[in-house]
């Protein structure tokens, strides 16, 4: 059954709408201020002669956490001429499989202000690729990023480095480190994900910070809010902020208006752009709603889409 040009040219209309009370910008008339230094943070500096690295069973040696074991046994390190030239080993080790040469060198061009390595040392420690979990470490390499970098000029790649700490922190404040100084505080974690969203317009930061709204943490709940931001970083690409907006807009309520076709089209976007493997429920809410969905909003739905592919090979 044909689709009339009505429905489509209502929902384009609403797509269009940049206006509207409840989908203007989440931080229009606001000056984000950078959230206060976050204390604790103390990194070594790295030995010209040798390095200090503690012994795991089965795993070789790693670099010392910027507060270590107390267990070490001193190993050789090679000296680098400069930062860039700790990177280049760190690519070389790193492909040749030499994890331990691999950190060593990080934390050599970390030591020398060098934002990239500092960011990837927390990343590795957050992740455990190829090293044991350290939460700690992981949080207090972020920390240096955020507390030395926070004017960053937005936009560029030194930018979305520190943007991305501030979330990494946000998360570490939403549920602290047991056993650590880093207690959770969703006070903190609102103010990293604030920070990232508002100044570096961070899609992450966004999609986080919706969510503190949408679940009334550390903030009165507030849908309306939650919309905005998840709006934001949905316009980004961001796959799991498109799939909750547009579950936003399927269901309505709470201030935020009911938009069956509009939620379909996010919901489908969300879908291509979604980890399959990592992102099952994203995969999950676009099969229920097109499932539930009457043929003509389906229809209209992926109108949408393809026009949104359009727009997005225009530019």
């Amino acid at each position: 059954m044909r689709i009339s040009e009505a429905i489509i040219a209502g929902a384009l209309l609403a797509l269009g709408c940049q206006q509207a009370a409840w989908a203007q910008d989440a931080s229009a008339g606001r000056i984000p201020v950078p959230p206060r230094p976050i204390p604790g943070i103390a990194l070594p500096e790295p030995e010209v002669e040798s390095l200090t690295v503690p012994l795991v069973p089965g795993r070789g040696a790693i670099a010392p956490a910027p507060s270590g074991p107390a267990a070490h046994t001193a190993l050789p390190i090679a000296p680098f001429s400069s930062a860039r030239d700790a990177l280049k080993a760190w690519m070389r080790d790193s492909t040749a499989g030499d994890q331990v040469g691999a950190v060593r060198a990080l934390e050599y061009a970390a030591a020398q202000g060098h934002l990239a390595a500092q960011f990837k040392l927390g990343r590795v420690f957050a992740s455990g690729d190829g090293v044991p979990v350290n939460d700690l470490k992981a949080f207090e390499y972020f920390s240096k990023i955020a507390d030395e970098n926070a004017d960053e000029m937005p936009g560029t790649s030194d930018g979305r480095i520190v943007a991305a700490a501030f979330v990494a922190l946000g998360g570490y404040f939403l549920d602290g480190i047991k056993g650590t100084y880093v207690k959770p505080n969703p006070d903190r974690a609102f103010d990293m994900f604030h920070y990232a969203a508002s100044y570096f317009g961070d899609p992450d930061g966004q999609y986080n910070l919706a969510r503190l709204y949408l679940n009334g943490t550390s903030v009165a709940r507030d849908p309306r809010q939650a919309a905005r931001w998840m709006k934001l970083a949905a316009e980004k690409g961001h796959a799991p902020a498109r799939a909750v907006f547009g579950d936003m807009l399927l269901r309505g309520g709470d201030g935020v208006p009911r938009h069956p076709i509009m939620g379909l089209m996010w919901l489908a976007l969300a879908r291509e752009g979604a980890d399959a493997t990592r992102e099952t429920w994203i995969v999950e809410r676009y099969d229920a709603a097109f499932a539930s969905a009457n043929a003509n909003d389906r229809t209209a739905a992926l109108a949408l889409v393809e026009r949104q592919h359009g727009r997005a090979e225009r530019r």
